[in-house]
Parts: structure tokens; sequence; C-alpha cells
């Protein structure tokens, strides 16, 4: 059975699927080696920094994770402009083998205790060049996907990535759940906490392998597609509103996705006093309720809209979120959080799920991988990357561990104020 892309352009649907397919699981496996670091912050402060002070190790920490943050923008343009010029397939092989090697690095990162303070410079190595390969992944990727989609089914298909970036919240959830329920204390701090970044180097080549398997979308293999001459001037020149509106819904994307996912563990086990393995479980269920949800969410913008989900989906959050923190800090047992973090997983996926589709139809082919870029990383950089450090920080000045809901909070409001102003293409041809 054949079948139209985004473009018009007959695909026959065994291929469709086999595409995304790929490209999900691909994306999974990169997404995994780049956030498992938030996973183990807590343990990886006592390997790296100086344990006389825990707080300030903490902090030097999520420092360090932010770090990595910084190189996306970089990637975004470099490998946004890449896959523009030379095809999304191009682009995805670079960034499974970057990511890679940036994750052989922290998996054999020499500790404080062995070298000093290099362990660390060798840690945010690392980090920094994870952060160029994750810049240019969410464009690339979510340009693929988009481009073997059915003008009707592109939020479905765009919120494959989304979900490949739960399955890699589950993965790494599992890795904590394996590795503090099944090995003693003693070897989780001496050697277990490498264990996810040995996987995650061991599952480099499967990605690798995938994505050489690749066909190119049949977008931007089409004769009849332009290719620009520079990607980078034309998009910020010609679309500068879809970048400054990508940028705006991502605000809340980044802000949730790092602070309800990622930081949870750290923030539970520390502020909470919540075991850690219990925090590896609910962030764990979480994930999957995310990893579910998304492709629902995506369809149903396909129904609906895109904007008119997004926008009930971020005012609930804001509304939300405040309450929830609060009777999480007043009650920090494993069935509150469990339920706290599901009720949050299903507004994250309503509101995450169909965002990719959302920035994807601001662009034309052209420039498709360069503008989702810059939009979605520069927002990641700045209020995403370093989540953990504002966060935290506002704990310590506030004394109420419920500041990590103000921050969303915050999020919330910029993102409902810039999609009421956005253009809803649900469905529409975007080539």
């Amino acid at each position: 059975m054949t079948i139209e892309s985004s473009a018009g352009i007959l695909v026959s649907d065994r291929k469709r699927r086999h595409a995304i397919v790929a490209a999900t699981i691909g994306n999974g496996l990169e997404w995994f080696d780049f956030t498992v670091y938030g996973f183990f912050a807590a343990l990886i402060s006592r390997q790296f920094f100086p344990k006389e002070d825990p707080l300030t190790a903490i902090l030097l920490t999520v420092t360090v994770y932010g770090v990595g943050f910084c190189m996306r923008p970089v990637g975004a343009i470099v490998l946004g402009v890449y896959a523009d010029r030379h095809g999304r397939k191009a682009a995805l092989t670079i960034t499974i083998l970057t990511m890679a090697l940036g994750t052989a690095l922290l998996g054999f990162a020499p500790t404080y205790a062995q070298a000093g303070v290099f362990g660390a410079v060798v840690l945010m190595l690392a980090r920094l060049i994870q952060g160029f390969s994750a810049g240019g992944e969410v464009g690339s990727a979510t340009s693929y996907l988009v481009e073997y989609a059915r003008p009707a089914e592109r939020g479905l298909a765009a919120s494959w990535q989304q979900t490949s970036q739960a399955l890699a919240v589950v993965l790494g959830g599992l890795c904590g759940v394996a590795i503090t329920q099944f090995l003693p204390q003693e070897a989780v701090e001496s050697w277990g906490w490498r264990v996810p970044f040995w996987f995650g180097l061991l599952i480099g080549p499967v990605g690798l392998y995938i994505r050489a398997r690749l066909d190119e979308t049949p977008v931007f293999s089409a004769e009849t597609t332009r290719k620009s001459a520079s990607p980078l001037f034309e998009t910020l020149s010609a679309h500068g509103r879809g970048v400054a509106s990508g940028f705006g819904v991502t605000i809340l994307w980044t802000v949730c996705t790092y602070v309800l996912l990622f930081y949870m563990p750290l923030y539970v086990e520390k502020f909470l006093k919540i075991p850690a393995k219990d925090a590896f479980i609910s962030t764990t269920l979480g994930g999957i309720v995310l990893m579910l949800g998304c492709p629902i969410a995506g369809r149903l913008s396909d129904r609906i809209g895109r904007k008119t989900l997004l926008l009930m989906a971020a005012i609930a959050i804001g509304v939300l979120v405040i309450p929830l923190f609060a009777w999480l800090s007043a009650n920090p047992t494993l069935p509150v959080l469990i339920v706290v973090q599901v009720i949050l997983g299903l507004l994250l996926a309503a509101f995450t799920g169909p965002a990719p589709a959302l920035l994807a139809e601001q662009f034309p082919a052209a420039l498709r991988s360069t503008g989702l870029s810059l939009a979605y990383n520069f927002a990641v950089a700045l209020f995403g990357g370093f989540a953990a450090l504002i966060v935290t920080l506002l704990i310590e000045k506030t004394g109420l561990t419920i500041a990590p809901s103000f921050y969303v909070a915050a999020a919330a409001l910029v993102s409902v104020l810039t999609l009421a102003t956005m253009r809803d293409r649900t469905g529409q041809a975007i080539d």
C-alpha cells in the first residue's frame, strides 16, 4: 500500500513504518546517553567533588550537567544547517557518533580520589561533546519523522520524538532501580554508578547500525524541494517569528522535562529524604506514563488541533503544579510521589506529544531542521540545562521545598502567552 508523505510524495506504508520505528529507536538510544547523567547526579557528586561540603558538590555536579547544554545551540546551528544541506540521515549519523564519544568519557572518567580536579575536567569535556550532539538531534530527528508522515498524521508521527525521550527516562530509571536494588551501597558508590554509561556506550554501535540503514526522507530527496544556500541566514531573516514562537513553546517543554523528570531523583532524595530506590521507581513510572501518553496526545492533536491541546495542557500544568508539590512536600512518601509524577506525566504528555509537530510546521522543508533546532535548543540551553541548578538555589534561598514548582508555573505562563499568538497549521500543507 502506498500513502502520501507530508509533501504529497507517494511512499509505501511499510517504508514509512520502518523509517519511523528506526528513527524512534535511534533517538531513544541517543537520549539515554545524554540524560542518564541527571539520574545519577547525587552519586556523581560524591565521586568527582570534595565530600566535605555536600551542597557545594551537588551544585558543582548540576552545573557540569548544565554545561552540556551550553553546547546545544552550537550543535543546533552546525548540525541543523548540515541537515538542511546534506540530509537528515547524514546529520543523525554524526549525532550518534559524537554522543557515543561523550558517553565513553563519562564511563571511564577518573574520580576525585584518583585524579583530583582532572576527573571533573574530563566530566565537563564529556558533557560538552554530548551537548553538541544533542543540539543536532531534535531538529534532524523531528524533521525526519514529519517528512515521512501524512499531513493528517504529522502529530502522531512527530510525537515519537518525545516518546523516544520518555523511553530514555524509563531506561535510565530502570538502570537506577537495578543498581540500587541489587548492588550493595559500597559497590554502587565505587563502580555501580558507571554501569549506565557503560551500557550507553555498548548501545552506541546499535544506534549507528540503525541509522546507517535509514533512507533519506522523500521530501529532502525530491528534486522539486528547494535547498537553501544559507539556511541559518534565511531562517533568521524570513522565519524569525517561527523561531521566536518555537522558543516560547519550548520553555515549558524543557522546564517540565528537566524539573519533573530528570531532577526528581536528586530532589526527592536530598530535600524530601525519600530513598533513592523509591525515587527511581516513581521516575520510571512517570516515564512510562509519558511514553504511552505522547502518541495518544500526538494523535489527538491531529484531530482537534495542536494549539488547542497545548494551551489546555499548559494551563493545567500552571494551575496544578504548585498544589501537587505542596502535597508531596507535606507527605514525602512513595505512594504520594508516584501519584504526583503520574499526574504530571499525563499533563506533560499532553503538551510535549504534539509540540514537535507544532514546531516543525512553522518552517518549510529547506529550513526545517535549522529553524527547529534553533528554536528548541536555545530555549533548552537557557531554561532547561540549568534548571537543576536554578531550582536547587531557589530551595536554598527560599527555604521552601516546593520552590521547583514556582519555576514550572512561570514557564507555563510564558508558553501560554506564546501559544495564544501562534499559527496552528495542523493538517495544512507545509512544503
